[in-house]
C-alpha cells in the first residue's frame, strides 16, 4: 500500500473530523516527509500504555488511537471475565476528549464504566481501581512529557501499572480491533463525585508513620499540573501548616508557560519554587510533576538551596520509615537496578526484607508478591518516584510529600535538618553518590552502533573502573552473573532484559539501551568516605565510562 493509500484509509477510519481535516491538508499540501513519519507505524504499547504527540495519524495520540486502544482493552477485560472499569484524565491538551472517547468505547462494550471528576492526578486513578474493585483503569496523561504529548496508561485490577505478560495480551487485543466506525459506543458511564478523592486522602493520611511532628514551613509547586488541590488538601488533613505556593504555577495549564519542560529533573524547572522557598523562609521545598506521581525535594543549605537527587530522597524515606515501623522484620523495601544500593544496606541493617527489580513501577509493584508475608514500606526509583505504603500500587508524589514533610518536621523538632540526616546515614554506610550518564549515538547508524557497543561490553567487560576491581557482571539478557576472576557463574532472579550491571568495590554501573532512541543510558554509583571524595570519584567514573561507550 502506498503512503497516499495508507493516509486515505486512515482518514476513512478516523472518527475525528478535525484529525481527518489535518491529514487531508497535509496530503493535499504534498507534505510527504511529515506524513511518512506519522505513518511509520502505530504508537508502540510501551511502559504501561501509549504515549506520543497529539496529532493525527497512527504514530500519534488522537481519538482514533484512543478508540482502538480502548476497544482492545475492553476485549481483553471481557475475555478475562469482565468487570467494571474506571477512566481518569489530567489537564493536558486533548485529555478530556480522549477520556470521553475511552469511556464511550468501554461502556459501549458492555462494561460498567466510571469516570473520575475532571483533572485528576494519576495516583488517584491507581487508588480508585482497587478501591472500587475495578477490573481495569485508564489514565489519560503524559506525566512530565513536553506539552505537545499525551498518553493512555493502563492499570489492571490490582491497581498496579500494566506489566508482562498482560501488556503483550492487551497489545495483541488492540491490534485485532477492526474498523473503528464499527466499534460500538456507549453513554460514557457514571461520573463520580468527590467520594473517591475523599477516600484516597483519608487512606494516605491514615498510612502515615507514627510521628506527631507537623511544624515545618513548605514552599510548593504543582508545575501547572493537577496535583495542587490534592496535595494541599492532604497536607491540611494531616495537620501541616498551609504551604506557600508558586502562584504562577498553581493552576493547571496544558501550555506549561513558565517552564521549558515540566519535568522536575530538568535544569531550571524548579527555579520559581526555589525562589519562593528562599523568599518565604521555607524549611522545605516540594514539587509534584504535572500528574503528581513524582516528587522533587529541596532543602536549605549553606545559605542557598539544594535539590535532592531521587536516591537521596529514597534513602531519607527508607531510613525514616524503618525507624518508625513497629515490625521491621516483616517490612519490605524495594528499588530498581538503576537506583542506589544504599536502600538494600539500610534494609539489611534494620532486619527488613529488600527486593531489587527492573526499572519501572510495573516491576517494583511485583515485589510484594515475592514476599507475601511482608508489608510494603517503601518502593522507589531514582527518577523521583516513590510509593510510601501499599495504599497506592504505583508511584505517588502526594503521599510521598506527606512523609517527607513529616520527616522534615521531625528533624526540626529535634534541632536537626534533612542534610544532617543524610550526613548521619553517610557516617554509617558511606556516601553513596549516584548520577545518570546518557550517551547519544546520532546518525543513521546510531541504533547499530548502540547494539555493537552493548555486544562489545558483554563480550569484554572492564576488569576495573576508576581503579576499583569489578567483582561481578550481571547480564540480564542471559540471566547470568559472571565473575571476571573466573569464579562460578550464578543465575539471576530478575526477568530477562537488555541490561548489564557491573558491580565492584564501591562502584556500580548499570547500562541499557534506550527502547526508542539511539542512546545508551547508564546509572552510576560510587561509595566513598566523604562527599568530596565521592564527587571526584563520580566525575572520574563518568569520564571513563563515557569514553568506553562511544
Amino acid at each position: 500500500m502506498t503512503l497516499r493509500e495508507q493516509v486515505e484509509a486512515w482518514i476513512a477510519d478516523d472518527p475525528d473530523p478535525a484529525s481527518r481535516a489535518e491529514l487531508r491538508a497535509l496530503l493535499d499540501g504534498g507534505a510527504e516527509p511529515e506524513l511518512a513519519e506519522r505513518f511509520a507505524g502505530g504508537l508502540r504499547f510501551g511502559t504501561a500504555g501509549l504515549r506520543g504527540r497529539v496529532e493525527a495519524g497512527p504514530a500519534r495520540m488522537n481519538r482514533a488511537t484512543v478508540r482502538k486502544a480502548s476497544a482492545g482493552l475492553a476485549a481483553f477485560v471481557r475475555d478475562a471475565g469482565g468487570g467494571s472499569v474506571i477512566v481518569g484524565h489530567d489537564a493536558r491538551r486533548g485529555s478530556p476528549e480522549f477520556a470521553a472517547e475511552a469511556a464511550a468505547v468501554l461502556s459501549g462494550a458492555g462494561l460498567t464504566t466510571y469516570r473520575l471528576p475532571a483533572r485528576a492526578p494519576t495516583p488517584l486513578l491507581a487508588f480508585a481501581v482497587r478501591h472500587l474493585a475495578c477490573a481495569a483503569g485508564v489514565m489519560i496523561t503524559a506525566s512530565h512529557n513536553p506539552p505537545r504529548d499525551n498518553g493512555f496508561k493502563v492499570y489492571l485490577g490490582e491497581g498496579a501499572p500494566l506489566a508482562p505478560p498482560d501488556d503483550a495480551a492487551v497489545a495483541a487485543a488492540i491490534e485485532a480491533v477492526g474498523p473503528l466506525p464499527a466499534v460500538p459506543l456507549g453513554d460514557g458511564g457514571e461520573t463520580l463525585g468527590e467520594e473517591v478523592a475523599d477516600a484516597y486522602l483519608a487512606a494516605i493520611v491514615a498510612a502515615l508513620p507514627a510521628s506527631a511532628a507537623r511544624t515545618v514551613r513548605i514552599a510548593y509547586t504543582p508545575l501547572h499540573g493537577v496535583g495542587g488541590r490534592f496535595c494541599l488538601a492532604a497536607l491540611e488533613r494531616a495537620g501541616f501548616p498551609a504551604p506557600t505556593v508558586v502562584a504562577a504555577q498553581a493552576e493547571p495549564d496544558p501550555d506549561f508557560p513558565t517552564v521549558a519542560r515540566p519535568n522536575p529533573e530538568e535544569p531550571g524547572t524548579l527555579d520559581l519554587v526555589l525562589e519562593e522557598a528562599a523568599r518565604s523562609g521555607a524549611d522545605l521545598m516540594l514539587a509534584n510533576d504535572p500528574d503528581a506521581d513524582r516528587l522533587a525535594v529541596g532543602i536549605p543549605q549553606d545559605g542557598g538551596w539544594r535539590v535532592l537527587h531521587g536516591d537521596e530522597t529514597g534513602a531519607l524515606l527508607a531510613d525514616f520509615l524503618l525507624e518508625l515501623t513497629p515490625d521491621p522484620a516483616h517490612a519490605l523495601l524495594a528499588s530498581t537496578v538503576a537506583s542506589s544500593s544504599l536502600t538494600a544496606r539500610l534494609a539489611e541493617a534494620a532486619g527488613a526484607r529488600f527486593v531489587e527489580t527492573l526499572v519501572g513501577f510495573k516491576w517494583l509493584m511485583r515485589a510484594p508478591a515475592q514476599a507475601p508475608e511482608h508489608r510494603l514500606l517503601l518502593a522507589y526509583e531514582e527518577a523521583l518516584g516513590y510509593a510510601v505504603s501499599d495504599v497506592v500500587r504505583d508511584k505517588d508524589g502526594i503521599s510521598a510529600a506527606l512523609v517527607v514533610a513529616q520527616l522534615a518536621a521531625a528533624e526540626l523538632a529535634a534541632g536537626r535538618t534533612l542534610a544532617d540526616r543524610l550526613d548521619a546515614i553517610a557516617a554509617r554506610f558511606g556516601v553513596h553518590a549516584t548520577a545518570p550518564l546518557t550517551v547519544e549515538l546520532e546518525g543513521a547508524d546510531g541504533t547499530a552502533r548502540r547494539r555493537a557497543i552493548m555486544a562489545a561490553l558483554r563480550a569484554d567487560p572492564p576488569s576495573a573502573l576508576i581503579g576499583r576491581p569489578i567483582r561481578a557482571v550481571d547480564d540480564l539478557q542471559t540471566g547470568v552473573r559472571r565473575r571476571p576472576d573466573g569464579g562460578e557463574e550464578a543465575p539471576l532472579s530478575l526477568p530477562r532484559d537488555d541490561v548489564l550491571v557491573l558491580r565492584g568495590d564501591g562502584v556500580r554501573v548499570v547500562v541499557r539501551p534506550s527502547g526508542t532512541e539511539p542512546k545508551l543510558k547508564s546509572y552510576l554509583e560510587v561509595v566513598a568516605a566523604d562527599r568530596g571524595e565521592a564527587a571526584a570519584a563520580l566525575a572520574a567514573l563518568k569520564s571513563e565510562l563515557g569514553a568506553r561507550l562511544r
